[in-house]
């Protein structure tokens, strides 16, 4: 029970931190931002888009701010998707890994358990168990590990499949800001 215990609190604090993350960069108004940005990235208007991204720490303006910074181009727009990925799909693995271990943790436990029980029954050179029902308590008992390596996975993965959809969300955003930045930069540079 005790590595169940570590590994719901890890998901609980990761769940956390990913929340807050997801509710800050996706927060009310959000589209309609992001729309006035690709806009003003579309035509080329550079003075515009520093205006609307001056107070945005997300992502989104980080990427939006340096795409300005440099020539925006397909490859510069990779390279600063690629360099925000981490930070978008942070904990991604981990929370994963939850999810499979602790149902197999809990399984083990209950192996362990009833391994146990049956050493009860087998016990050589002592009195044979006149009470089935301790038998049966044991199993009981290693039975609820695998309950709760259920539990911990199951109130993990629904976090995580938040976190993923919204990370892919967030990264065809990126994609969409990088779009509108080059389209813009193409028509500046034709004027």
């Amino acid at each position: 029970m005790w590595p169940l215990l570590l590994l719901s609190v890890v998901a609980v604090a990761l769940t956390i931190e990913r929340l807050l993350f997801w509710t800050t960069t996706n927060r009310p108004g959000r589209t309609a931002w992001l729309e006035r940005l690709c806009d003003q990235l579309r035509i080329g208007d550079w003075t515009a888009v520093r205006a609307i991204t001056a107070k945005d720490n997300t992502v989104y303006g980080r990427v939006a701010t340096k795409l300005l910074a440099r020539t925006p181009s397909e490859a510069s727009m990779i390279e600063l998707i690629e360099l925000e990925r981490p930070r978008v799909e942070r904990f991604g693995l981990a929370m994963s890994t939850i999810i499979t271990a602790a149902p197999l943790i809990g399984i083990l436990g209950t192996v362990l358990g009833i391994i146990d029980s049956f050493q009860l029954l087998g016990a050589v050179g002592s009195d044979p168990i006149a009470d089935p029902t301790q038998v049966a308590g044991g199993i009981a008992k290693a039975l609820v590990t695998t309950a709760f390596g259920l539990v911990v996975s199951a109130f993990t993965l629904f976090p995580y499949a938040y976190s993923r959809a919204s990370a892919s969300r967030c990264i065809g955003r990126l994609e969409s800001i990088g779009a509108a930045a080059i389209q813009g930069a193409t028509k500046t540079a034709t004027r």
